[in-house]
């Protein structure tokens, strides 16, 4: 189901057992759509398109996730590369004690883990850390680890102050993180309410389906009813999308 969407770092985290659960939704979904706009489980086929789009916008929601945890891994890890730097190490000996440091907080499977302990893999082949650091932000795909890297490399060929420029690069981390979090917390709110209204529709068939059949039952069985219930189905999911993009704001 990948296949057509553009290659994301952050994908390789999303454990199978999840992707098995959403793929059970996404047939849960097209199964209550089918029964409530169409009496008939004959129409999950035509649905389709729907379940997909519902497993890729899961998948997005995931990765982003996972995405903003990996800013935080981040910002820990160049903390505590600047304090190994300031008390004195090598850039080399910094990123291994780093390493020695993460293991502490995150287990091994977490990605910060994982490109550290291949970093120091690189470190003991002899390849450069400019070189090692350039091919992390290509990796991950990350503004702020690419802005790291380009400074870093500037810093490494100038001999600048390398630790004032890590604490400099972490304050812009953090800061742009605190703005994403008073974002987020303004608009939590509104995502909960969003998800409620977004579940109002099916209640409201299903009472209708329950309460008043005669009354449904004209919409299902004919082509006329069919239209009827495909156009309030359509508007309901472009009202879902425009909903999503309203409240979905990156920093």
């Amino acid at each position: 189901m990948t296949l057509f969407i553009k290659p994301n770092y952050f994908r390789q985290d999303i454990k199978k057992r999840e992707y098995l659960l959403t793929a059970v939704r996404c047939m849960a979904l097209m199964g209550l759509i089918a029964f409530l706009y169409y009496d008939s489980f004959w129409a999950v086929p035509a649905l389709l398109p729907i379940g997909f789009g519902y497993f890729l916008q899961w998948e997005q929601e995931c990765m982003e996730k996972k995405r903003v945890e990996f800013q935080k891994q981040f910002q820990e890890s160049i903390r505590a590369l600047s304090a190994s730097l300031g008390a004195g190490y090598s850039v080399e000996n910094a990123m291994k004690e780093t390493k020695k440091e993460l293991s502490v907080l995150y287990r091994d499977t977490e990605p910060i883990q994982r490109e550290f302990t291949y970093m120091i893999r690189q470190i003991h082949l002899h390849i450069p850390i400019e070189q090692i650091i350039e091919e992390w932000a290509e990796r991950t795909g990350q503004e702020d680890v690419y802005n790291f890297a380009a400074v870093f490399a500037a810093a490494k060929r100038s001999g600048g102050n390398m630790t004032g420029i890590i604490k400099n690069a972490i304050r812009q981390i953090e800061d742009k993180l605190a703005v994403a979090e008073e974002i987020e917390t303004i608009l939590a709110a509104k995502k909960y309410e969003f998800k409620v209204m977004s579940a109002v529709p099916f209640g409201v068939i299903a009472y209708m389906k329950v309460s008043f059949p005669e009354f449904m039952d004209v919409l299902y069985g004919s082509s006329v009813g069919i239209g009827v219930m495909s156009g309030c189905l359509g508007v309901y999911i472009a009202a879902y999308l425009l909903g999503r993009k309203i409240i979905n704001i990156e920093v």
